[in-house]
């Protein structure tokens, strides 16, 4: 199942070969740097089953990200159904990514975000799509600021998964972006591109 694909890459569901891959960010810990556990091959090869389900089932989850020209898997970028309740209702969808390092710096989460932010409010018809992470991780906060997200500091919150034992993860700050907001960025965008030569 292909959700999308962009000038780089594919955006699709998991695959077997995928494994090692999917393996690797979830135990590495520089992308691990900001969550407060690391996944063995086992948790990581049962999380990607129940990935590759419910993208079956919903078309929603974290797709797994591969380059277009070989089909070689580099991590995830996806929109998911996400419940933290009090601080996010059921069925609030957030948009994530995680990649392996030799792949940081290209460009290539903001490429394949923007595609699925179209993916979500032109094809989902979603009203708002949101992103959330710890202050630090200024490399993801720059990506949803690149996206036209905005933070919206009403809605910060202390992670209720994580344990006072990490409490330099438990805050997160939320962005977010309305299907209207996504609108007009993409009108301006549009209209810029129309009117270059």
């Amino acid at each position: 199942m292909i959700i999308r694909e962009t000038e780089r890459l594919r955006i699709r569901n998991w695959r077997e070969s995928d494994r090692d891959l999917f393996a690797e960010i979830n135990s590495d810990p520089k992308v691990m740097e900001f969550f407060p556990f690391r996944r063995s091959r086992l948790e990581a090869d049962a999380l990607l089953d129940r990935l590759s389900r419910t993208i079956e089932e919903t078309g929603f989850g974290f797709f797994a990200l591969a380059l277009r020209d070989s089909d070689a898997p580099i991590g995830f970028c996806g929109l998911a159904s996400t419940d933290l309740e009090p601080h996010l209702p059921a069925g609030t969808i957030e948009i994530g990514w995680r990649l392996a390092v030799r792949h940081w710096g290209k460009g290539y989460v903001t490429e394949a975000a923007r595609t699925l932010l179209a993916y979500g409010f032109a094809d989902k018809n979603l009203g708002e799509i949101v992103s959330f992470a710890v202050p630090a991780n200024t490399r993801s906060t720059a990506v949803m600021q690149r996206l036209g997200m905005r933070p919206d500091p009403a809605r910060d919150f202390d992670h209720p998964r994580v344990s006072d034992t990490h409490r330099h993860l438990k805050r997160h700050v939320l962005y977010a972006i309305t299907a209207d907001e996504w609108a007009r960025q993409a009108g301006r965008a549009d209209e810029g591109s129309r009117a270059r030569p």
